[in-house]
């Protein structure tokens, strides 16, 4: 199982938002160059985001998104579910069924895979319920600060580079 390109898409946006100044939405044209994503399809993964209220989108001139909630409220599930849907891992498309033409042992078979498949869901779940954006983002920064800066005037390297010199 491999998960598509947008739930990278939007752990990337939700990086973005989260060190975005909170005074100043970010444009999806913005997130679409930095991304190298097309505004169109950018623009989908946003409305994916906005429905499940991990971001909010401000139109006009000066508008954009921005997050819906705190950083430590977003946790990995809601993100993936938000690009994937509910996590199910197997498809349980009646071929076992088939494939041993209604044997004495289909159902039992069915039975246990289903079960065994639900059980794998519910660990993915917990998993990635247990994670928060937040926890991912200071891990990777190595630090409980995290930069804010207006992503539509500069870039995380210009920020780090900038505060790396300052401490020479």
């Amino acid at each position: 199982m491999m998960l598509t390109k947008g739930v990278e898409q939007a752990i990337c946006i939700i990086v973005l938002l989260a060190t975005q100044e909170s005074n100043a939405p970010l444009a999806s044209d913005e997130i679409s160059r930095r991304l190298e994503v097309s505004p169109s399809y950018m623009k989908k993964i946003m409305r994916k985001l906005v429905v499940k209220k991990l971001v909010t989108s401000v139109p006009g001139t000066n508008g954009g998104i921005s997050l819906a909630k705190d950083l430590e409220d977003i946790h990995m599930l809601e993100v993936i579910e938000a690009m994937e849907g509910p996590i199910a891992i197997f498809p349980d498309s009646g071929l076992i069924r088939k494939a041993f033409e209604n044997g004495p042992h289909v159902q039992k078979g069915e039975s246990l895979l289903r079960q065994v498949f639900r059980q794998a869901d519910g660990l993915l779940i917990d998993y990635f319920s247990n994670i928060t954006a937040a926890d991912l983002l200071k891990e990777s920064l190595g630090t409980n600060e995290l930069p804010l800066l207006d992503w539509n005037k500069t870039s995380l390297g210009d920020y780090l580079n900038q505060k790396s010199g300052e401490k020479k």
